[in-house]
Formats: structure tokens, C-alpha cells, sequence
């Protein structure tokens, strides 16, 4: 059984047991999540697709991890006008296991 979800301003497929890494979510790390913005569900040749959301789907979820993606370097350059302006970014990322799906 496979579900999509939305989080984050993402869309994610997961399946029971899955590790993914999603927008920052204000949790303790080892608490439990409820995603209730399924979109679809799907269980072999059995599909439910929501209007927009699947009606009583949810999708638990573990808490494992807080942490901070790679740095990506932002570079502005105008050649010729000795101007020059560099930045970097590190997204806030969580990781979390998926324990159950329900729909």
C-alpha cells in the first residue's frame, strides 16, 4: 500500500516503512505526526484519488532526525562593474519514518 502526500508545499509517494526527508516540522524527534493532506491512495490495481484530499486518509509517521542540508553557494556577478555579491543556504530539513497508512 503507497499513499501521496502533501507536505510542506511538496508531494511526496510513500509507503509503510519509508525514510524521507521533509520541510522542517515543529515535533520532537521520536514523537509521532499525523499527515492528514493524502491525495492518493493505492493498494495494487485498488486507486482512490481524492477531490482533493482522500476523505479519512492519513498517513502516521515517526519523527527520526532534525538536521541541515548541504550548503548551496548563491554567486551574483556583473562582469565589468566590479561588483560581485556571494550568500549561501542551508535548508532545514526533518527525516522521518512512515509507521502506518490509513484510507
Amino acid at each position: 500500500m503507497y499513499a501521496i502526500i502533501a507536505t510542506g508545499g511538496k508531494q511526496y509517494r510513500v509507503a509503510e516503512g519509508d525514510v524521507i526527508r521533509i520541510e522542517k516540522l515543529d515535533a520532537e524527534v521520536g514523537s509521532e505526526v499525523d499527515f492528514d493532506q493524502v491525495l492518493m491512495v493505492g493498494a495494487g490495481d485498488d486507486v482512490r484519488v481524492g477531490a482533493p484530499v482522500v476523505d479519512g486518509g492519513k498517513v502516521t509517521a515517526k519523527v527520526e532526525d532534525h538536521g541541515r542540508g548541504d550548503k548551496v553557494r548563491i554567486i551574483k556577478f556583473r562582469r565589468r562593474k566590479h561588483s560581485m555579491k556571494q550568500a549561501g543556504h542551508r535548508q532545514h530539513y526533518t527525516t522521518v519514518r512512515i509507521t502506518g497508512i490509513a484510507g
